[in-house]
């Protein structure tokens, strides 16, 4: 049936409908239509024909009504460009006035149709007239005369007569439902779900089908797959209500869908119906390219379907139901990977809190490493040390976590700490470790000295208590929720491979273990892209010798005691690049100043003066000459290999003796090595002296050859600048992103949590610099570097290695500036393998 006016459309298969100017409901609608499903009339109104509504301009009620059987009831569903943001709720029974009352009363019963007649009333009143709902709150509604009473009560708050013309029912609904689209509140939360201001509104309207009478009758939904896991399994519900013509007053009965010793069941009670519902399911699911619940009424046994909706989906389901289309031929490889969001699939590779757990909130923070985790809290990295001996699970609580917590954090399940930002050094270690973590926890007052923690509504959590850290959404729960394992199953294997078929850009894993080498490996990564060696020095036999060679006053002395290290960093590196199984391992030279291997407290400087046979003042004299006003921004990096050169002259003779070990057994290895924090072209010239020392000097001893790569890690903005005057000495750049977004905006990552939320809100940023990579200011001085550095060494390997690496967005930066690869924390590798797969289709498809 055609109509004048386009903007009120007939939904027949040829209609002229469309998601962008009718709205998703309508033009899933017409689908089903077009698949010659058995689908109510339906007449569609467009988003500019609801905006003239919530206007003030009513459309013609004849034209409108036209296309649909006289004396229908009707109802009005809203339909949105995208379903996730939302809109107004569904007005049902439009039509029912005191000749429709009479009219089923004959057909279905008294009670019945007054139950049908006292929902319309009540939601008239409510959303469309406006009127408080208390107002029935005093009457009988269990009475014969319910409906008399509700309109008189009408009538009465209302000033007018319910209004009994279907013509005035339905253009009341549309406009109701057009303004509170409109509404400033609707408004802001749409744009909080991502949709445009001006999103626009479609609205349907539907004949009824009551799905009441004699035979099976009822309605309810059903999908073909679970949303939690993506397995094929036949869920929904479904509610009887063909216990004859006082149905909805004697009450209705919930279903199964299929045969369940539990109780009754839809395949028991109409099975034809059900067959004929699985069918449509089924073919849905392969014309539609999804999958699909269906919303469904059954009318003396037969089926009706309302409407077809994507099914809701965890990020797990989404992967399984996404190659499963795949694989069935139904939708391409490519458009499978298109479909998942790449932090998604954070859900698969850590156990998360089950979505429909009860969370009791305590706290909130920076959601920093993914994942949940559940334990007692402990106040120290000894005490989580203890309590993992003791096989308990725990969670490690610390103002701020150092370097010296690592062992700690190694033990513990979960980390929580008051201060620190995306690029914390807990927040670091928590995303290598794949340790769920939440930073920044100011909502929660840290009493260190009691050991307790209290929450914002005067809860006191002390030590022992169990707690669950959620670092996917940055939340502090008390108590143990039900959790959802990780599923690194076949869908996700599958998932990756078609991933890796795609992306062009190669993604390395930052790993400082053996542990987070094998991490790597095990998610495909293409090697590593930084090794932070200081992180192998925190062991307790380590440690002590590290200490050794701090108090030492003479270069022999500092040799003598790096020479008990060596050994251990050379069985490091063997390990590191057997695991790697010939894949490059860029290892960065020692980076932190030397005072975070000391002690801050009194009991651990008069223990250090007992291991090391010293005075105490001595151990307190040298802590306090080493101590630092900014040491991010002192004796660090590049600066102590200069300055105190045989700890650089230990980590490469360890590095050349572990590659050449490793090469006999055939691993094929050349390392790469990188000097961190370097700003000027003479630092590289005089480390590169000392290296090349090294490597010619292995070589001799040896008799074997071997090669390896150097480079600089690019964090310092001069360095970028500088690019041309540094390139000609290196193999390679790694743009260390988290320091050099600290220097440029003078923030300190560690506590710029503090008031980054509040800086984000107000538009200051439009995102955290450290989470999402700055492309207008830190990008620029990127670009500049890697254009200046290939201009001068035109084979320069360019990458970004700082925890940017694996923002899906900074990715897209990264390929579009030239880098080789991009390497992150090695649970983040898969996230960042889709999101470069993501990048190279949408380039492929235009």
């Amino acid at each position: 049936m055609q109509q004048d006016n386009p903007d009120i459309t007939f939904i027949t298969p040829t209609a002229p409908v469309a998601t962008a100017t009718h709205g998703g409901r309508a033009k899933c609608l017409q689908r089903l239509v077009r698949l010659d499903l058995p689908v109510p009339s339906t007449v569609a109104l467009s988003f500019d024909e609801v905006h003239r509504i919530a206007a003030g301009e009513t459309p013609s009620m004849d034209e409108l009504l036209a296309p649909l059987h006289q004396g229908t009831l009707i109802c009005v569903r809203p339909s949105s460009e995208d379903p996730d943001w939302g809109g107004p709720g569904a007005v049902l029974n439009i039509g029912m006035n005191d000749a429709k009352f009479a009219e089923l009363s004959e057909k279905l019963g008294h009670d019945a149709a007054s139950a049908i007649y006292a929902r319309f009333i009540q939601s008239y009143s409510t959303h469309v007239a406006r009127l408080d709902p208390d107002m029935f709150d005093d009457l009988d509604l269990s009475a014969k005369d319910t409906c008399k009473q509700l309109l008189e009560a009408y009538e009465l708050e209302a000033e007018e007569p319910f209004p009994q013309d279907v013509g005035d029912q339905l253009a009341g609904v549309l406009r109701s439902m057009a303004r509170a689209w409109e509404g400033t509140t609707a408004r802001l939360l749409r744009q909080a779900k991502g949709a445009p201001a001006d999103a626009g509104l479609g609205l349907v309207v539907q004949e009824m089908v009551l799905g009441l009478g004699h035979a099976e009758c009822g309605s309810g939904v059903l999908q073909l797959v679970n949303s939690t896991t993506g397995l094929p399994k036949i869920t929904g519900r479904y509610l009887s209500q063909s216990q004859g013509r006082d149905a909805l007053q004697t009450g209705a009965s919930a279903l199964f869908l299929e045969k369940d010793t539990r109780g009754p069941s839809l395949e028991d009670a109409a099975p034809e119906a059900f067959e004929a519902l699985k069918q449509q399911a089924a073919l849905m699911r392969v014309k539609l390219r999804e999958e699909m619940q269906i919303e469904f009424t059954i009318e003396n046994g037969q089926v009706y379907i309302l409407d077809g909706v994507r099914v809701q989906r965890s990020s797990r389901a989404a992967v399984r139901i996404a190659v499963q289309l795949a694989q069935d031929g139904i939708i391409p490889a490519q458009e499978a990977l298109m479909r998942i969001e790449p932090r998604a699939l954070n859900e698969l590779l850590h156990r998360q809190v089950d979505p429909e757990a009860e969370r009791d909130v305590i706290g909130n923070g920076i959601a920093a490493s993914p994942g949940a985790a559940t334990g007692r809290i402990v106040f120290s990295a000894a005490e989580a040390q203890a309590s993992a001996a003791r096989s308990e699970a725990c969670i490690l609580v610390r103002r701020e976590t150092t370097p010296e917590d690592i062992r700690g954090m190694h033990a513990a399940s979960a980390v929580l700490t008051e201060r620190g930002g995306i690029t914390s050094h807990a927040a670091v270690i928590g995303r290598g470790l794949g340790l769920p973590c939440v930073v920044g926890a100011s909502s929660l007052r840290f009493q260190l000295r009691k050991k307790s923690l209290l929450a914002p509504d005067g809860r006191v959590f002390k030590e022992g208590d169990i707690i669950t850290i959620d670092g996917t959404d940055g939340e502090i729960l008390a108590g143990e929720p039900k959790m959802l394992e990780a599923a690194l199953d076949d869908a996700f294997q599958s998932l990756m491979a078609w991933a890796d078929e795609e992306r062009d850009l190669d993604i390395r894993a930052n790993a400082d273990t053996p542990a987070d080498a094998r991490t790597a490996r095990n998610f495909n990564a293409n090697g590593i892209g930084l090794c932070r060696t200081e992180h192998m020095f925190f062991e307790a036999d380590r440690l002590t010798v590290m200490r050794e060679m701090i108090f030492a006053d003479a270069s022999e002395d500092r040799r003598s005691a790096l020479d008990k290290l060596l050994p251990m960093q050379r069985e490091d590196f063997i390990e590191l690049f057997r695991i790697m199984e010939g894949q490059p391992v860029c290892i960065r030279l020692f980076d932190p100043p030397l005072h975070e291997f000391l002690p801050t407290e009194r009991a651990g400087m008069r223990d250090l003066a007992e291991a090391l046979n010293l005075p105490l003042s001595t151990v307190t004299r040298r802590v306090e000459a080493l101590g630092e006003y900014n040491p991010m921004l002192g004796m660090r990096g590049v600066r102590l290999g200069i300055t105190v050169p045989e700890i650089y002259d230990m980590q490469a003779r360890a590095i050349f003796e572990a590659a050449i070990m490793a090469n006999r057994n055939g691993a094929n290895v050349v390392p790469e090595i990188m000097i961190p924090l370097v700003s000027a072209k003479r630092e590289v010239e005089l480390v590169k002296t000392r290296v090349d020392a090294v490597a010619a000097a292995v070589r001799t001893e040896q008799g074997l050859d071997f090669d390896y790569r150097l480079g600089v890690m690019v964090e310092t903005p001069r360095a970028a600048l500088r690019a041309e005057d540094i390139a000609p000495h290196c193999h390679f750049f790694s743009f260390g992103t988290n320091d050099l977004t600290q220097m440029t905006y003078g923030l300190s990552r560690d506590d710029a949590g503090r008031f980054m939320s509040a800086y984000v809100q107000q538009g200051v940023y439009p995102e955290d610099p450290f989470h999402t990579l700055d492309a207008d200011g830190v990008g620029e001085l990127v670009k500049l570097g890697a254009e200046r550095g290939r201009a001068a060494q035109p084979d320069l390997t360019l990458s970004v290695c700082g925890e940017h690496g694996g923002s899906p967005e900074s990715i897209a930066f990264c390929r579009k500036v030239g880098m080789d690869y991009v390497s992150c924390s090695p649970f983040r590798v898969p996230v960042a393998r889709l999101a470069a797969a993501q990048l190279a289709i949408r380039d492929k498809i235009g």
